[in-house]
């Protein structure tokens, strides 16, 4: 069995470092986003002011901006044309907030110019979620009665979902890059100012690599798991 040692499976570390590294890249968005939370932008505009103010500078009076009820759970709705920022950042002036809105206004932006990531990510949307919810019981039920076949199958779906993980990650990274050079080229910010922002954008997109990450650790574990069944 050679994933056992003394009756303990080893491929848990795989599950302990996925876990390890979620929480420390979590800790480091909540300690960046904290302190930049505290910094008020030299403009003055709330993270709703400023959403509307990019919005209007790149054409776009399609989109609303609305409130909802929540910690950091802001995002961009491309079916309904809805632009959602949560409790910190609809109505706060600081560069955490402000940097927050105008990433959220890059995926606005992405969905008018008809960015092809979003779109991938969009049309993986079913899979995805139906590869987050079946994968773990069919391949638990195929490790319990051997049923390769249903081994095979959770796999397949726990692929389905990594991939919108993976396909994520440019959507994330170039609204970012949108959000700073629209924020610098509206004059909302200056470089000092974008320096932080930059930061709280930064730590925000490594939750993903992180999500990414810890996946591709589970993936790995599944893998083992099918090869000791087997064996």
């Amino acid at each position: 069995m050679p994933y056992y040692f003394w009756g303990f499976d080893w491929t848990y570390i795989l599950v302990i470092l996925a876990f390890c590294l979620s929480l420390l890249v979590q800790a480091n968005m909540n300690r960046t986003f904290q302190k930049y939370s505290q910094v008020r932008s030299f403009s003055g505009l709330t993270g709703a002011e400023t959403a509307e103010r990019i919005l209007r500078n790149a054409g776009i009076y399609n989109v609303r901006v609305e409130h909802i009820r929540g910690n950091l759970n802001d995002h961009y709705d491309p079916r309904t044309k809805v632009l959602k920022l949560s409790d910190p950042i609809y109505g706060s002036s600081s560069l955490a907030a402000v940097g927050v809105a105008a990433h959220e206004c890059g995926h606005a932006i992405q969905d008018a110019i008809g960015y092809a990531p979003l779109k991938v990510r969009s049309a993986l949307v079913p899979a995805a979620n139906f590869g987050a919810q079946l994968s773990w019981p069919l391949f638990i039920f195929g490790l319990i009665f051997s049923l390769r076949p249903l081994l095979m199958a959770g796999i397949i779906l726990f692929c389905a979902a990594l991939l919108f993980q993976v396909v994520t990650l440019p959507v994330e990274f170039n609204a970012s890059g949108r959000a700073l050079r629209m924020l610098e080229g509206t004059g909302i910010m200056g470089r000092e100012e974008l320096a932080g922002t930059r930061k709280v954008l930064g730590a925000a997109a490594m939750t993903y690599v992180a999500a990414v990450a810890s996946s591709l650790l589970q993936l790995l574990r599944l893998l083992l798991l099918a090869r000791r069944r087997d064996d």
